[in-house]
């Protein structure tokens, strides 16, 4: 499962992907297994509330299941202009 990247989000993590060879059931797993790789994770993903996440290209919860998705995306929330 690729694990996609974005924005500000990026820039901490210091890298646009991972790939993650046996996905986690769901997206809040993921994101704990993600903060606990290394401390630039742990810091973009400390407040899940300036997050977005999509499965597959379609947004989503940090409830979703993962089960089949071929892709997870994080983001910062999108503003208009």
């Amino acid at each position: 499962m690729d694990v996609l990247y974005f924005a500000w989000v990026r820039e901490r993590i210091g890298s646009p992907r991972d790939v993650i060879e046996t996905p986690p059931a769901t997206v809040m797993d993921l994101v704990e297994e993600l903060r606990g790789k290394e401390a630039r994770y742990a810091a973009a993903f400390a407040d899940l509330d300036a997050l977005r996440v999509a499965v597959d290209q379609e947004l989503t919860d940090f409830n979703a299941s993962l089960g089949g998705a071929r892709e997870v995306a994080f983001f910062p929330p999108m503003t208009g202009g």
